[in-house]
Order: structure tokens, then C-alpha cells, then sequence
């Protein structure tokens, strides 16, 4: 007995010290990374070494290279757009000299600067699935969607029926889901809009389509994306599911951001749907095939913001948003304030908020009271105290805040879909939409007063107060911060 227990130790041991090599070398993970990996690999080798195989093991060299050959540059769509010209002479609020910075930081990273758009923003599931509806039943030419989640519920089964008759109608409609986020629903639900005549792709799906057996579950498709006919787009942190209109009881009250984009600032939402669609469905149409199919229509003037949509993918070497955020902050001279459902930083972020904090820029931090993860939780409150500690003022918001924005001064704004953790900035495909707008900027400042009276700012007296159990959780959980 004694040998077999020696013999399985021995294997699993060597197993572990290869899956730290190809970590190392291979893999190339950060060195947080492999600390974290290297803790639960120690401790629970046997257990460490079956969830690394279904939660830690990289996107292989050949997932990369597709998705990466799939990828469409905005700016390569838009020179060849009729009419790009145009834009120039669209009226642009002030943009001083640091936010050039930004901007060419975002156009490098083939984000490009979209002026002359018009951006709703709504504070509640409600406001933007009345909206989404309406326009999606005015749609006339298509209708690109892609969801992280897309729940076969009350809300889910109202979109898919206005999808369907639309693709009745003769509208190209087309979906992405992601595998995980959207497993409860079934694949006949998605069938239903196939059969109608419209188009479905599953990202990321399971080994031989049994859900339990999915190599890639630990990278999801973390987006909320819908373009319609060209000319409208969505973005922000709701998806089609009841409890984001605020209908679950346990995490009301339920606050979320999502914007509606009118005017040339869609087209960045459209090319990274494209970009899905053609890794998901291994499509290899050149672009210019999608202008000429009207997916990319001539600009229109219809408002006075500039809009750059970022991207991000774990396929990609450089955490775009990730850095996108940082350069934000260090173009903060007056406020920069932050809401977030999950925050879990690395060095470099808090440094970026350190020095803002030092500098005197008034620096505000808001999340949930009440969490619906635990663990992440542990992980976020122990980067709060930290916050508390620099002189950042931190609010817990009185329900679920599952907003994902950033206030910079008077005329910046970043509403999307990546929250302020490794898994948006690193694992998850996410999006961002930064904005150049005063009064867009107002608006939202006016939106996170409201919610600083829905809240309850803590000190380092809140933090003390806190029982043993919960601070050797929260000293646990942070050490294995890089992988949350």
C-alpha cells in the first residue's frame, strides 16, 4: 500500500514540476501567477494539478494564431469607409493635451477616435432593454449580437422572439453566446433563431459539445456587444438576463451601466463582433467584403462626443484596457472616480492610484455591499483597506453595483464590460468605450452622487471590526489574487 501511495506521490509531483516548466517557459506566465499556481500546487497537489487542468492551462499556440489571424484593424476598415472624411467636421468638445495621450495610446492599439456620435447612457437593466427592444424592432438591415450572458428566462425568451421575427423579416441576425456564461440555456433555445433564418455561433465551445468537458472555460467571452444596422450600438455590463434588470431579490438593488452609441463611434462595436463572428465561425472574407455588405455605412453626424472603443483578449501579449485605465489615471488632475463590482489589482494599478491620490487628485472608489462571489470578495476587501490606507475615499454601494466606469476629470468617461480584476484584465475577452465628453462626463458625475447616497463610506475602523475568520480568508484569497 505504502509503495502505491510513494508511486502516485512520485507521478503527480513530476506532473506538477511540468506544468510549472511550461508555465515558466512555454506559457510564459507573470510571476504572480506562477506564485499563486505554485501555492495551491504545494499544498494540494492532487487537487492543484485537476484545477489547473480546467482552470489555469493557457490558450494553445494554435486557439492564438486563429484568433489573432481572424482579427480585423478598425483602421483598415475605415480608410476604405465612403465618407470618413467627413468627420472632420464634426463639432469635438475640448480635448486638452494630456488626452491626446490617451487617444494615441488607444489609436496605436487600433482604437480609432470616432467623433460626431451620440451616447446614451442608462443606469438600470430596465431603461436599456426598453431601449434595445425598440431599436432592435426598428432594425432594417441586421442585427449583430454577442452576449456573455443570454438566459433562456423572461427577458432572455422576449429578445430571442424579436430576433426571430426580425430574421422572418429578412434582417441578417446574428448571435455569439458564450459557453459559460450562457450554459443554462439550452442549445434548442439558440435553435429557435437558426430555424427563423437568422445565424448562431457558441464561443468557445465544450470538447464534443458535452458541457461538462470544456478545455477553455477558464477564458470567457465576457462582452456585451449589439450593433444594429450599422448605425446603433450597445456596450456596458448588462446582459440578457432577469436578475440584471434587478428581478433577484438577493442582490437588489441591482445597479448597472450600459450606453447606447449612435453615429460613427459603433464602428468599433461592430469590428470586434466581426472579429468574433470570424473566429467563431472560421469565416475568411476579406474586410472590405463587410463594408460592401453595409455593416460599416457611410458617417453621419449626430452628437458631439468622441468615442474610441478598446479591446482585450487573453490572446493578446499586451493588456490593452488594463494599460488604457492606467494612462486614464495618469491624466487625472482634478477627480478620478472608479465603481466596480470586483477589485483585485495588480502593483501596477495601485501605483497608477497611489500617485493620483498623492498628487491631490480627489479619488473615489465605489463597490458592492453585497457580493456575489464570495471568495473574490475576500480579495477585493483586502485591496480596500489598502485604498483606505493611501487616502482614497471608498464607498460600498447598498445592493449589487455591477457598473464598470471610470470619471476622469471633466470630460473623460469609460463605460464597458471589463471589471477591475486579473480575469477582465487578462483571461476575459472585454471591451471598453472612452469617451471625450463634457456633458457626458457631467452626467455620469451627477449618476455616481446619487449612488454615494445609496452607500456608506468605510474607514480603517471597518476593516478592524472585522472578525479573525474573515481576515485569514481575505490574507488566503489575496495570495491567490492573480487568478480570480
Amino acid at each position: 500500500m505504502y509503495n502505491w501511495i510513494l508511486i502516485v506521490m512520485t507521478v503527480v509531483a513530476s506532473m506538477n514540476f511540468l506544468l510549472l516548466i511550461a508555465m515558466v517557459f512555454l506559457e510564459q506566465r507573470k510571476p504572480q501567477t506562477i506564485i499563486s499556481w505554485l501555492t495551491i500546487l504545494t499544498f494540494l497537489p492532487i487537487l492543484g494539478f485537476i484545477l489547473y487542468v480546467i482552470f489555469g492551462s493557457g490558450l494553445s499556440v494554435r486557439t492564438r494564431r486563429m484568433i489573432k489571424k481572424k482579427d480585423i484593424s478598425e483602421r483598415d476598415i475605415l480608410k476604405n469607409i465612403d465618407g470618413i472624411h467627413n468627420l472632420k467636421n464634426a463639432k469635438v468638445e475640448s480635448i486638452t493635451e494630456k488626452d491626446r495621450h490617451i487617444i494615441n495610446y488607444c489609436y496605436n492599439y487600433g482604437a480609432y477616435p470616432c467623433p460626431g456620435s451620440d451616447v446614451q447612457i442608462f443606469n438600470n437593466g430596465i431603461e436599456k432593454i426598453t431601449s434595445l427592444k425598440q431599436d432592435l424592432l426598428n432594425a432594417k438591415h441586421s442585427i449583430n449580437m454577442e452576449y456573455y450572458i443570454f438566459a433562456n428566462d423572461k427577458i432572455g425568451r422576449e429578445i430571442m422572439n424579436i430576433l426571430c421575427q426580425k430574421a422572418r423579416e429578412g434582417v441578417e441576425v446574428r448571435l455569439i453566446y458564450d459557453s459559460i456564461g450562457s450554459r443554462k440555456a439550452p442549445r434548442r433555445f439558440f435553435r429557435k433563431l437558426t430555424k427563423a433564418g437568422g445565424k448562431v455561433a457558441e464561443f468557445f465551445p465544450p470538447f464534443m459539445h458535452i458541457r461538462l468537458i470544456n478545455l477553455k472555460l477558464n477564458y470567457r467571452n465576457h462582452r456585451k456587444i449589439v450593433v444594429i444596422d450599422g448605425k446603433i450600438g450597445y456596450t456596458g455590463g448588462i446582459n440578457i438576463r432577469d436578475d440584471h434588470l434587478g428581478l433577484d431579490s438577493k442582490l437588489s438593488p441591482w445597479r448597472d451601466t450600459h450606453i447606447r452609441i449612435v453615429g460613427s463611434g459603433v464602428y468599433g462595436l461592430q469590428n470586434i463582433f466581426i472579429d468574433d463572428w470570424r473566429y467563431s465561425k472560421k469565416e475568411s472574407v476579406p474586410p472590405k467584403y463587410y463594408i460592401d455588405k453595409g455593416y460599416f455605412p457611410s458617417p453621419e453626424i449626430k452628437g458631439d462626443v468622441t468615442v474610441q472603443i478598446l479591446s482585450s483578449g487573453p490572446y493578446m501579449p499586451v493588456q490593452k484596457i488594463k494599460e488604457a485605465f492606467i494612462k486614464l489615471i495618469a491624466t487625472a488632475e482634478k477627480r478620478l472616480y472608479i465603481q466596480t463590482p470586483y477589485f483585485i489589482p495588480d502593483d501596477a494599478f495601485m501605483g497608477a492610484i497611489r500617485i493620483a491620490v498623492m498628487s491631490g487628485v480627489d479619488v473615489r472608489v465605489m463597490v458592492p455591499s453585497k457580493p456575489d462571489k464570495k471568495s473574490v470578495y475576500y480579495v477585493t476587501l483586502s485591496y480596500l483597506k489598502e485604498l483606505v490606507e493611501m487616502g482614497v475615499k471608498v464607498y460600498l454601494y447598498q445592493g449589487f453595483l455591477h457598473s464598470k466606469t471610470i470619471i476622469v476629470d471633466d470630460n473623460k468617461l469609460s463605460i464597458g464590460t471589463c471589471n477591475l480584476d486579473n480575469r477582465s484584465f487578462g483571461l476575459n475577452f472585454e471591451d471598453t468605450a472612452i469617451m471625450y465628453s463634457e456633458k457626458l462626463n457631467k452626467k455620469y458625475q451627477e449618476a455616481f452622487a446619487k449612488d454615494v447616497k445609496n452607500s456608506f463610506e468605510v474607514g480603517l475602523s471597518y476593516f478592524k471590526k472585522k472578525r479573525w475568520l474573515t481576515k485569514i480568508l481575505q490574507a488566503i484569497f489575496r495570495l491567490l489574487a492573480p487568478l480570480f
